[in-house]
């Protein structure tokens, strides 16, 4: 058997356990993990907050939260937390 065809049978199977690795909470639990600050419910109980918000409630100008005004740029979802850029 060629060297090239082991060390390409050997990257097949590596990047098929890679595949079948991260795919393990899929496939024991049903769902995809939960990696965003403003939908998971561990991380909100921790007190956990995403940095716009964290910077805006330092600075006193709006917070991330589901009352604030749609000029702030925050909807209650910290991905929707922009700071704004002057252009």
């Amino acid at each position: 058997m060629p060297n090239w065809l082991i060390v390409l049978a050997l990257s097949v199977l590596a990047v098929g356990c890679f595949v079948l690795g991260l795919s393990l909470t899929l496939i024991f639990k049903g769902h995809h993990i939960d990696s965003e600050i403003s939908t998971n419910k561990n991380m909100q109980r921790l007190g956990i907050k995403c940095a716009v918000q964290e910077t805006r409630e330092a600075d006193g100008t709006a917070s991330c939260s589901a009352e604030a005004s749609p000029l702030a740029g925050c909807s209650g979802n910290c991905s929707a937390c922009d700071i704004p850029t002057e252009k």
